[in-house]
């Protein structure tokens, strides 16, 4: 961990209108070593990031590059320097191929004088010999809209590498990746450190920063605490550092003894194939059943069909003893289930409105007056109470929500979906990407709802979460249901095996 640093950056204040985002933060980070960037939703990390890959300008501060100060106009100034990042949210053009999505706006060009014409052939030959070096099987003429969540988000992984980057931020880079990927993803973190590159990455997975991290730092409300080896920390040390105080426990006690069955499906199948076929389970009043399987398990898939989003080709769906058609969302919001989706960026989020009209979309027919004209004080009243409830952290609920980080776009959708009042609720990976103090107030949430009654099916990727959580635990395969654990019974061991147990 010898060596002089490849950046330092130096007293970096950020203010928005309300908000003191950054309060003279800074951090230094040597070459050929992956740094940790900790902290809760809102502590600033992803403001400083934007901050050094030119998307941000500081107000005060300084960057130093190499021994060099420097003052980037744009990211296009940022890449060229030598600083790749990979963004939390995916950015790609859905319907352009991924080799285009890689080479964008650097697309090589065919020698013929006078002529700027691309040559497709060498973009994709290129592609095609970057995903070999990172052991990726991704077809360069492949449609980005065509690729599942993890497998775009690889691409993202190889569009940064491309750059030959001296620096590569990492923001969130596993959240849709499988254990096996994340395996993959860590060797070519390994290979770049090797080679002198430097990782700058964010992660609220804390098994993931003790395995791959040699220097952590932690912010905290727009400051930074200080930055630590590795070696030096444990989980529960970094947990305090990031919020401030002593945690004694990650899970709240689910307290609600499941009832009656509210909701019985059978032989729910896709009208795809490859998807899930012959899907059948109970959920009990008062009941949390969690969905886990590894990436490629259908658990998505299954879940959107039941609220409407995906056709099915047979099957039923019973709701309180009664057979319902749910072809759309609408038919599922009128039976009083509500599903929090996988992807908040792409079909979570309105991103150019505001926290209050992001909150209560879902539920506006609730907040009509007597001419039917919408009740805009009792609204607002009804959205600030659930975002505090969730503390939201937001500098007024007119801001629009794409402004907020990612942790906190997803408290407010689950706020929007509380605001239908569900007895039904599907929360597909409902804390991917939010911090572990915001994290425990929505396993509280979700401990308050069943105990009033009310039911949650949730399908989450992280086994200490699908452990926690569940009264049981339903496990996919390939599309396929390959077992149902009672708690006493649901260990990491017998998950995993049924999560394997190919057909």
């Amino acid at each position: 961990m010898s060596g002089e640093y490849v950046l330092q950056m130096q007293n970096i204040t950020k203010r928005f209108p309300g908000v003191l985002a950054l309060d003279s933060v800074s951090l230094n980070v040597r070459p050929g070593t992956v740094h940790a960037l900790m902290g809760e939703n809102g502590a600033g990390k992803s403001t400083l990031m934007k901050c050094l890959f030119g998307m941000y300008h500081p107000d005060e501060g300084r960057v130093v590059f190499k021994g060099n100060e420097v003052k980037f106009r744009d990211a296009k100034d940022a890449l060229e320097a030598g600083i790749s990042m990979i963004h939390q949210e995916l950015s790609n053009v859905p319907f352009r191929t991924v080799s285009q999505n890689i080479w964008l706006g650097r697309e090589p060009l065919k020698k013929i004088p006078l002529l700027r014409l691309i040559d497709h052939k060498k973009m994709d030959d290129d592609t095609e010999a970057l995903m070999a070096r990172l052991d990726m099987h991704t077809v360069p003429t492949s449609k980005m809209a065509s690729l599942s969540i993890s497998e775009q988000q690889g691409c993202e992984i190889a569009k940064a590498v491309s750059y030959g980057a001296s620096i590569v931020v990492m923001d969130e880079p596993t959240s849709s990746l499988s254990d096996r990927e994340v395996e993959h993803l860590f060797k070519i973190i390994n290979d770049l450190r090797s080679q002198g590159v430097a990782i700058i990455y964010i992660s609220h997975r804390m098994n993931e920063i003790f395995q791959i991290a040699d220097e952590i730092s932690v912010m905290r409300d727009g400051t930074m605490v200080g930055t630590y080896p590795a070696k030096e920390l444990d989980e529960d040390k970094l947990i305090n550092l990031m919020i401030g105080r002593v945690t004694t426990q990650r899970f709240p006690t689910v307290e609600a003894v499941p009832g009656e069955v509210c909701m019985k499906v059978e032989h729910l199948s896709s009208t795809n194939p490859a998807s899930f076929q012959d899907i059948s389970f109970e959920l009990h009043r008062s009941e949390i059943l969690g969905v886990g399987g590894l990436v490629g398990a259908q658990r998505s898939e299954l879940v959107e069909a039941i609220f409407g989003l995906r056709p099915v080709v047979v099957g039923t769906i019973n709701v309180n003893g009664n057979e319902v058609k749910i072809r759309s969302p609408k038919d599922a919001i009128k039976n009083k289930i509500g599903l929090i989706t996988e992807d908040r960026r792409g079909t979570g989020i309105f991103p150019l409105m505001s926290i209050t009209n992001n909150t209560s979309i879902a539920a506006i027919d609730k907040y009509l007056n007597k001419a039917h004209l919408i009740d805009h004080k009792h609204v607002k009243e009804r959205s600030v109470e659930l975002n505090q409830l969730l503390r939201t952290k937001t500098p007024t609920m007119d801001a629009q929500i794409q402004n907020l980080s990612g942790g906190n776009q997803q408290k407010v959708i689950v706020s929007r979906w509380l605001m239908t009042l569900p007895d039904i609720l599907i929360m597909d990976e409902p804390t991917r990407g939010i911090d572990v103090g915001a994290k425990y107030e929505i396993y509280t949430i979700m401990a308050d709802l069943v105990k009033q009654g009310k039911s949650i099916i949730m399908v989450s990727s992280e086994m200490p979460e699908l452990l926690g959580m569940s009264h049981r635990v339903m496990v996919l395969c390939n599309g396929r249901l390959t077992g149902i654990l009672d708690r006493k019974d649901a260990t990491q061991e017998a998950v995993m095996r049924l999560a394997t147990q190919f057909s």
